[in-house]
């Protein structure tokens, strides 16, 4: 064997081979709009794009992303950023217990989740735990915030009651929004305005209303009560009714004038049961009884 042999050969045995590229055959080539290099290299992408697709399906079937997460979320808690405990601020009616259970709640799941004994800070859901507050009626807002290395802190801004409703036998706390924030029993309840009737606590805002307008009146005021979802009736301690028309620029008309004549007049606390405003301009009014007949005298002797 020849030198020149053998180098030809060492040369062909090291010859680089070419990468495999992905080809259209020439006889679609020929059809396409393309030469064949361009429709060899659109080939080529199409496939690259197929096989990541394939790769990313992979991926999330084997939920390595949140796997992934997980263990990040786990090895930031070994480094102390765990959740060792919560502050709750802003609580002055609603029951402590009822957010203790929803933030226990979320820091069990997310000390699952990681598998740890404390819950990583990254995986405590912070949106999940301030919906779930959102739904309690004493709730009008609520931020959790997470303050490094290891608490949480709980900000709940309630609603302020301003009055009672009355409803089906049920006694509540509402809001001035007529939300009910929560059940009173009747041996407790607070020095608040009376709503009464279906309805009633979605009014409480044009009532008050009313009742400011009228200062002389508003402290006399026993409860009000919703008269088929149109107008009220105005219940006072004296035990007199004053029965309003429908509509609130009537109504505050009428209460106007009504409360004019009550303090010139002194129309409240005279034994008179029911004052009706309904008709514009007149006072109809009803005694606890009918007056009695006049009978006629009998003639004097003499």
């Amino acid at each position: 064997m020849s030198a020149a042999h053998v180098r030809r050969g060492a040369a062909a045995r090291n010859k680089p081979r070419k990468k495999a590229a992905v080809a259209v055959p020439k006889k679609i080539a020929k059809r396409l709009p393309v030469d064949q290099a361009r429709a060899n290299k659109v080939a080529g992408l199409v496939f690259a794009a197929f096989m990541l697709a394939i790769a990313l399906v992979v991926i999330m079937a084997l939920d390595i992303p949140a796997k992934a997460e997980r263990a990040a979320a786990a090895g930031v808690g070994h480094a102390g950023f765990n959740v060792s405990g919560y502050q709750i601020v802003g609580l002055a009616h609603m029951n402590r217990k009822a957010v203790d259970e929803v933030v226990t709640d979320e820091l069990r799941r997310a000390a699952d989740e990681a598998g740890t004994a404390k819950a990583p800070q990254a995986l405590v859901d912070a949106g999940a735990i301030r919906q779930r507050l959102l739904r309690f009626g004493w709730v009008k807002d609520a931020r959790v915030l997470r303050r490094l290395p290891d608490t949480l802190v709980i900000d709940i801004v309630e609603r302020k009651p301003a009055a009672l409703w009355q409803n089906q036998g049920q006694l509540a706390l509402i809001d001035s929004e007529g939300v009910v924030l929560d059940r009173v029993p009747v041996d407790r309840m607070p020095d608040l305005p009376l709503l009464i009737g279906p309805g009633a606590n979605a009014q409480e805002q044009d009532l008050a209303q009313l009742m400011s307008d009228v200062p002389t009146l508003k402290p006399q005021l026993a409860s009000a009560t919703w008269v088929g979802g149109r107008r009220w009736d105005l219940n006072f301690q004296s035990g007199e009714t004053v029965v309003l028309p429908e509509g609130y620029a009537d109504a505050r008309v009428a209460l106007d004038k009504f409360a004019r004549a009550d303090k010139q007049n002194g129309l409240l606390g005279h034994g008179i049961v029911r004052f009706d405003l309904r008709l514009p301009g007149k006072m109809i009014v009803r005694l606890p009884h009918a007056p009695e007949a006049l009978s006629p005298r009998p003639p004097q002797e003499g």
